[in-house]
């Protein structure tokens, strides 16, 4: 494989075109900046990505004509500016999101990606992030790629022959990490309700960040437990090594664990490297509901931004100001909520850091609904756990008011009468 520098590489981008770059831990940093670079000889090009790791050079206010963000998903590095107007944001389910590309929606001219260096077959690997770039590759007139031998070679839909690249640069940088930090009590009382509620031989899906982590260390007593998730972290590293976490009992790719990216710590990486238990797939795949419903007893863990009495969540934003993105939540509570014997799960604290009340008598103005009141099925906070699927709205209220904050629960119940007119039981 013959490589070029990054300058000489991006001089295949032209102005008002469309650009992907590849998102999380697989952030193509080095091109990114090379293109950031280049603005003064560019204008109106296009950067579409999920969520960016480090810094986002082309959504600075100084280089808004030469570079617009679109983002399918916020990450910190863009939120200031998508709220100031010089960057957007695109609200789609993640399983959505590749046949956007593929039918011509969002049609992609240059695709920015990083994968490991080529085997014997000439053969790199999307690593750590197949979800929307697999079909962005497929999809995009003209391929990048900054080629790192610290990208694990994952198995699954992430192999890309170096005969689609039309430049290639060599890099030799470690991937973005995510270290989880000291879990609180309150982080470890959620855990342990969810925990609750997994039965033996269930098929997990679960994010990043402390409460996943939670419900991770609450589980090694459980056993033949199966991942079927969009993402996974380092805390499914002890439960493999354990034999707990096995895929026996899974359905669909029984034995393996599926995902379609993946950030932690190096040990993670190391983890996925050539390993043939570890399938990346496809996003439009992992996250389609009708192929998770088809694995057993499907426990989705999915956070919350607030959610008011009747159930109504919200994920991606703080009322008008956005925060992250649709993702693949419905995704998962909806595939979890038809598989046999599935849970859909919405967990959160009862409070924020400020120590204002997630369950609220109704959503702030602008939040975006996320998921539907007819979606919800669990509500967990560290207060304990209820199950809406049935109740009505006034039964609704009573339950999420009994696992809300004690410090709430009377503004709560005096919002509640006001608005079903009566007190709930």
């Amino acid at each position: 494989m013959s490589h070029t520098s990054a300058a000489a590489a991006l001089q295949l981008v032209r102005s008002h075109q469309r650009v992907f770059a590849h998102g999380g831990a697989a952030t193509p940093t080095v091109l990114l900046r090379a293109l950031a670079a280049r603005h003064e000889e560019l204008q109106g090009v296009e950067l579409m990505h999920l969520h960016t790791e480090g810094e986002a050079p082309c959504a600075s206010p100084e280089l808004a004509q030469s570079f617009r963000t679109n983002a399918l998903f916020l990450g910190a590095n863009v939120r200031q500016a998508v709220e100031a107007g010089n960057a957007d944001y695109i609200p789609a389910f993640l399983s959505e999101m590749p046949a956007m590309f593929r039918q011509g929606i969002l049609p992609i001219d240059v695709a920015l990606v990083h994968v490991s260096p080529p085997d014997a077959h000439g053969y790199c690997s999307l690593g750590v992030s197949v979800d929307i770039a697999r079909a962005a590759v497929e999809c995009a007139t003209i391929v990048i790629a900054q080629v790192n031998p610290r990208m694990p070679r994952s198995h699954g839909d992430g192999l890309v022959h170096s005969s689609r690249f039309a430049a290639t640069v060599a890099v030799d940088e470690p991937l973005p990490q995510h270290t989880p930090g000291e879990l609180s009590a309150v982080e470890l009382a959620i855990g342990r309700h969810i925990a609750g509620l997994v039965e033996d031989g269930s098929t997990l899906q679960m994010g990043i960040g402390s409460i996943p982590d939670a419900v991770l260390a609450e589980l090694g007593d459980h056993k033949d437990l199966g991942i079927h998730s969009e993402m996974f972290s380092d805390g499914i590293l002890p439960l493999v090594e354990r034999g707990v976490v096995n895929g026996r009992r899974k359905a669909v790719h029984p034995g393996k664990i599926v995902a379609g990216f993946a950030m932690g710590t190096q040990r993670l990486y190391d983890f996925m490297d050539d390993n043939p238990a570890v399938a990346m797939l496809d996003i439009g795949y992992v996250n389609d509901p009708n192929v998770i419903r088809r694995n057993p007893k499907v426990v989705a863990i999915n956070s919350a931004i607030e959610i008011d009495l009747t159930g109504q969540v919200c994920a991606d934003s703080i009322g008008t100001k956005m925060y992250s993105g649709v993702g693949g939540q419905m995704d998962f509570l909806r595939g979890a909520a038809i598989s046999a014997g599935g849970k859909p799960v919405i967990a959160m604290p009862s409070v924020t850091g400020k120590g204002i009340s997630r369950i609220a008598p109704m959503l702030k103005p602008g939040a975006g609904v996320v998921t539907t009141r007819a979606h919800v099925h669990w509500v967990v906070t560290e207060y304990g756990a209820v199950f809406l699927r049935g109740k009505n709205l006034r039964q609704r209220a009573r339950a999420l008011i009994s696992i809300a904050h004690p410090e709430h629960r009377e503004a709560l119940e005096r919002a509640a009468v006001e608005r079903f007119r009566v007190l709930p039981e």
